[in-house]
């Protein structure tokens, strides 16, 4: 077996790294609601929220693209592509 190392998101060390397209984000209250709620899902351990371009970027090990859609949802917004 082959030891893959992580990937780096800032300072943390994670296991994987997605980003996604997100529609509607506008404010810092977007950024925020988004961030809280995908800072929930198991396994996120790292989140980026950048509403200038529409995209956020998760990092951590285990999460899936659905709880980070549903999380997304649940603030209120909408994953448009991962």
């Amino acid at each position: 077996m082959f030891d893959i190392p992580p990937t780096r998101i800032g300072d943390m060390t994670t296991e994987n790294t997605k980003t996604y397209a997100v529609g509607a984000m506008s404010c810092g209250h977007c950024e925020s609601a988004v961030a809280a709620e995908v800072r929930l899902v198991a396994g996120v351990e790292e989140i980026d929220v950048d509403r200038d371009t529409g995209r956020i970027e998760v990092a951590g090990a285990g999460f899936t693209d659905e709880a980070v859609s549903h999380a997304v949802a649940k603030a209120g917004y909408e994953v448009v592509s991962s």
